[in-house]
């Protein structure tokens, strides 16, 4: 019997981080389907099912960059965090930013992780490991929707 593939929202507008992050989670040890939405308004289309993604799964973690085109991800943070029928989700920012305001803000509106995307490719894909062998492995998920 295949177990139930954990299932990874991806926020993210560079396609190069995109990338990156579909190539560090293949080697994963549990079984790991990532979606994407490329800007703050797909993603929470997405997050609500609404058309085309009605028939979206829910994702069991959400990887939110904070610098996106339509709708920021600080944004989508305090709608996703502000509805019952999604703040169970665990979300971490994965960004550039290394503003303390941004960090104290994200974490105010219910982040449960805040990491600087480092700018070097071998140590993106490290903090992509961590956060696989952390979030996906160690951490007992909810199951939401």
């Amino acid at each position: 019997m295949m177990a139930k593939p954990l299932e990874v929202l991806l926020v993210e507008d560079d396609e190069d981080d995109v990338l990156l992050t579909r190539e560090a989670l293949k080697d994963s040890k549990v079984i790991v389907s990532m979606a994407v939405a490329e800007d703050g308004d797909v993603a929470l289309q997405r997050l609500r099912r609404q058309p085309p993604f009605q028939d979206a799964p829910m994702p069991d973690l959400i990887l939110l960059d904070l610098n996106l085109p339509r709708v920021s991800g600080r944004q989508v943070l305090k709608e996703l965090k502000a509805d019952p029928a999604l703040k169970l989700i665990p979300v971490v920012v994965l960004t550039t930013s290394q503003a303390d305001t941004d960090v104290v803000k994200c974490y105010d509106l219910g982040a449960n992780c805040y990491i600087t995307k480092p700018v070097d490719f071998e140590q993106f894909q490290r903090i992509i490991k961590v956060i696989d062998d952390f979030w996906l492995t160690i951490v007992k998920l909810p199951r939401v929707g």
